[in-house]
């Protein structure tokens, strides 16, 4: 391995290539994916001297290792974690120098669940449809890391790391995850009991979450009618209700059409919370008065 790229020495549980992700394609059945956390993604490139949308790598749970064949600044954020250059404490937060051939070691969250990981130039890989994000419900983009794979980095930003070079404040990972939401489409398919639920009682993330949804453990919400719908359109943050009534907020892998009841839907600026909350984290939805529309 050598010039400007990147080998990987350990993928961890997983570790995509993320940008802000693909805009415009729905109609196509492609969701947008992207960064889960984009503030983060946006904030360590910052820190390395990119723009705001280049490449970054987004891990998950247990970090991951890369080797640079070339010297280049770096910066970890997200989920505070330990960072390492050749075995040495490095600064997480903060613009990093990392020698040609040093391995960077980005370890596992000690709060939080995804770490990101900015590379001056940003990682280069190969753009569909307008992104380099990695999606993993239809496949498209860049596949999960794997160990030994080599990504390309972009060309070093002329100016170098900006005036954030310094470390800067992190917003924390929830102790509790609450999620703002509106009543959904299909808010009439459920209970007023269940929609008193959904909005009064607690739930915990699942272990069973990932980038296609947040899963949630609590209290089943009843429907008042039975049957399937038809499938429609499904937006980032939709709140469905499969037939085990545990809601399902939708992320950024999301499925741009299902056939479950959406009972609501959360804001987006929340949705980056809910990147980070890990399982077990206790979660609450809330909103206004639960009234219906029309009702």
């Amino acid at each position: 391995m050598s010039g400007r790229s990147l080998t990987v020495v350990r993928r961890g549980a997983l570790t995509t290539v993320q940008d802000p992700g693909r805009f415009g394609h729905a109609h196509l059945g492609v969701p947008r994916s992207g960064a889960l956390d984009p503030a983060a993604a946006g904030l360590v490139n910052r820190l390395a001297g990119n723009p705001e949308g280049a490449a970054v790598l987004e891990t998950t749970a247990d970090g991951c290792a890369v080797r640079p064949g070339c010297a280049v600044t770096v910066a970890v954020g997200g989920a505070p974690c330990p960072v390492r250059v050749d075995g040495r404490p490095a600064a997480w937060g903060a613009a990093v120098r990392v020698p040609a051939g040093a391995v960077l070691e980005v370890g596992a969250p000690v709060r939080g669940l995804r770490s990101y990981v900015a590379f001056a130039g940003g990682v280069d890989a190969a753009e569909v449809l307008g992104s380099r994000s990695a999606d993993l419900l239809s496949g498209l983009g860049p596949a999960p890391l794997e160990d030994g794979a080599v990504l390309p980095l972009g060309p070093p930003p002329a100016g170098g790391p900006g005036p954030w070079y310094e470390a800067v404040p992190w917003p924390g990972p929830p102790m509790e995850l609450v999620l703002r939401v509106r009543l959904g489409p299909r808010a009439d398919w459920f209970t007023d009991a269940a929609l008193r639920t959904l909005t009064g009682r607690a739930y915990r993330v699942s272990p069973r979450s990932n980038r296609i949804g947040l899963r949630t453990e609590g209290p089943a919400l009843e429907r008042a009618r039975r049957g399937e719908l038809p499938s429609e359109g499904m937006v980032l943050g939709a709140v469905q209700v499969p037939p085990d009534g545990m809601p399902v907020v939708f992320l950024a892998d999301h499925p741009t059409t299902g056939g479950y009841p959406v009972i609501a839907v959360v804001r987006e600026d929340d949705l980056a919370a809910a990147a980070q909350a890990v399982p077990g984290t206790p979660l609450r939805f809330v909103t206004g008065a639960v009234t219906r529309t029309g009702a």
